[in-house]
């Protein structure tokens, strides 16, 4: 064969530069770090879409529950609306510590002792479980954006180990013949930092919202245990006028 026909081909071969002929022309190992990289970006898309979903919702929620619980109806009224399915995390502190509150009421009269304290351990609980649960899968897309260009790197590496291997072989080292392999190589790491990137943004402006919600529930356990708490004081004044 003659150099015109290799240097042809070779032109040939570089102008097949497309995304899929990137991927088809790439070793087993690169192909399957792009695999895996890319069904992680899937994953961490459709978790930030659902927490999109969810975070909205659960703010709706909490406006709808504020709005009921300020504006002067019965705390006991509310409290039969919500014991049986609490609707929202507000609702869910607001049953918990009710239903705390209401166990001292049927027991004995020595169970009011410590009831603030009890009270505000239930809030903490009932908050810590909802913030779980907020929090669930974040840690995905915090994995994704830390390991994803690791991971891209290292089929980079891989992939230029091997084109390596092939241009020595091929006894070749014209740039029409380096490039392409180089290029596939490098397609790893392209996909590395198109799942990680996205990922550590919305990992950020997820957590900010969760920060947020934590901060609001807070608030709102702070406000009800200082209500509750006035309540007791006004029943142990009145226990005290009756026995003397």
């Amino acid at each position: 064969m003659n150099p015109a026909d290799i240097a042809s081909g070779a032109v040939a071969a570089s102008t097949e530069v497309s995304f899929w002929h990137m991927f088809w022309q790439a070793h087993f190992v690169v192909k399957v770090v792009m695999l895996g990289l890319l069904g992680a970006s899937v994953w961490s898309w459709a978790i930030i879409v659902n927490k999109f979903i969810l975070f909205s919702n659960a703010k709706k929620a909490m406006d709808r529950f504020e709005e009921s619980f300020w504006s002067g109806n019965s705390l006991e009224d509310l409290y039969q609306n919500l014991s049986t399915r609490p609707t929202t995390a507000m609702a869910t502190l607001f049953v918990a510590a009710m239903r705390e509150w209401k166990r001292s009421f049927t027991g004995a009269a020595s169970s009011f002792m410590g009831l603030q304290a009890r009270i505000e351990k239930v809030l903490d609980v009932s908050i810590a479980r909802e913030i779980e649960r907020l929090e669930s899968q974040l840690l995905v897309l915090a994995s994704v954006a830390s390991a994803g260009p690791f991971v891209g790197l290292f089929g980079t590496v891989w992939g230029i180990m091997s084109a390596f291997r092939s241009i020595a072989a091929s006894k070749n080292t014209s740039l029409a013949v380096v490039a392409p392999g180089i290029a596939e190589a490098l397609f790893a790491t392209a996909i590395g930092l198109f799942a990680a990137i996205p990922a550590l943004v919305f990992y950020n402006i997820l957590s900010g919202r969760v920060a947020r919600s934590q901060a609001r529930m807070e608030s709102f356990a702070d406000e009800f245990s200082s209500i509750l708490s006035r309540q007791i004081d006004q029943h142990v004044a009145s226990e005290r006028d009756r026995a003397a």
